[in-house]
């Protein structure tokens, strides 16, 4: 049996989950009563009980709710917008990421010791997820699943969780650093990423998401997360489809899924690459050829010369959404432009609302950390 909530496999006989404890019930989506499982039709409500896997919005023993961890900005956002969100169907990124071999870090060591190695990464996974707002769903001992996409949706969700894989990552080469660990032997955790769609039943006061999977959108996250060595992620073709030009990737093939009859390609995310616009990702993959905007370049060419000539210019265009504005300026400034001029450019990017001072911190903040005063 599949846990709805680590979506590892255990026996079918099994209670609670051998790897994170959690109740092997079917919850009504209905009256919210545990049954049994297998069951058709519920014991209370006498609803038909969906038996697709659901997280249920009761908390686990000994797990931290997520209105203890969610930063008050997003749970304001998440509580406002549940009406309209509850019954939705959602596209959706799933990351799940887990320290490796986290049983043989702690074993010789006391439990008050172990907690201060383990919750310091904990809380890295999380900020870095809530920098790119998504929402830490699961808090699974060792490790964390968060969905990007629901309950706040977001166009770009795929390359927010992304970012956040990577961003966890990086911090934790500064906290391997920190502790005086090598890249090899240190704590490295694995992360994995897969896009679907979900749709979310109900979002409680304390911010549990109860959610319906659809196809095998959290089981193939999860199952990335699982074949990811120590330091890296691993994301399928249906996210890579939704970042490509926006991140280095590096096919490691197709991989053998328990539960999948066919092979899943798999990809491992290496870095992000400089684009930040659509017209920047498209170009990484390569453009069809400009047609039909000779007049438009003519006029551009004509304010760089009279700019060249000492008398500064200013050029606003305006137009509707898709009419290929950025893309002319791509084109112009890459092929028509001649060598010798500066060229700045700046795009706002909707995943840096949540960061105060985004640009500074995007720059300076890497900076500083590597500095050692």
């Amino acid at each position: 049996m599949i846990c709805p909530q680590c979506q590892r496999e255990n026996l079918p006989d099994a209670i609670f989950c051998e790897h994170c404890g959690v109740r092997l019930e079917t919850v009504c989506s209905h009256c919210g009563e545990p049954n049994r499982r297998g069951a058709t039709f519920c014991r209370i409500c006498g609803q038909t009980i969906n038996q697709t896997a659901t997280i249920a919005p009761a908390g686990v023993p000994g797990v931290p709710s997520p209105d203890s961890y969610v930063p008050r900005h997003l749970a304001e956002k998440i509580l406002a917008s549940r009406q309209s969100l509850e019954g939705e169907r959602k596209q959706v990124t799933v990351l799940f990421a887990d320290i490796r071999d986290s049983m043989k870090l702690i074993e010789n060591r006391d439990p008050e010791e172990a907690q201060k190695i383990i919750d310091p990464v904990l809380h890295l996974m999380m900020d870095a997820v809530h920098r790119y707002e998504g929402t830490v769903n699961q808090v699974l001992g060792d490790g964390i699943m968060a969905l990007f996409g629901a309950p706040l949706a977001h166009e770009d969700h795929a390359l927010r969780a992304c970012y956040a894989a990577l961003a966890m990552q990086e911090e934790m080469r500064r906290y391997r650093r920190k502790l005086g660990q090598s890249e090899d032997v240190g704590l490295q955790i694995g992360i994995g990423l897969n896009s679907g769609e979900v749709v979310v039943r109900s979002i409680s006061n304390d911010l549990n998401v109860d959610y319906s999977a659809l196809g095998h959108t959290t089981h193939l996250a999860a199952r990335m997360q699982e074949l990811a060595a120590g330091g890296t992620t691993l994301m399928t073709s249906s996210t890579l489809r939704q970042v490509e030009g926006f991140v280095q990737v590096r096919s490691v093939g197709a991989v053998q899924v328990k539960g999948v009859s066919r092979p899943v390609d798999a990809f491992e995310v290496v870095a992000a690459t400089t684009a930040r616009t659509r017209v920047q990702a498209a170009a990484v993959r390569g453009l069809t050829p400009l047609v039909g905007r000779r007049t438009e370049i003519e006029v551009f060419s004509k304010l760089v010369e009279e700019a060249a000539s000492g008398k500064g210019q200013i050029l606003a265009m305006v137009g509707e959404p898709g009419m290929g504005k950025s893309r002319l300026v791509h084109e112009f400034i890459r092929h028509q432009l001649r060598p010798g001029w500066l060229v700045l450019e700046g795009a706002s990017v909707s995943y840096g609302k949540a960061t105060p001072l985004f640009p500074a911190h995007r720059n300076v903040a890497p900076i500083l950390s590597n500095r050692r005063w």
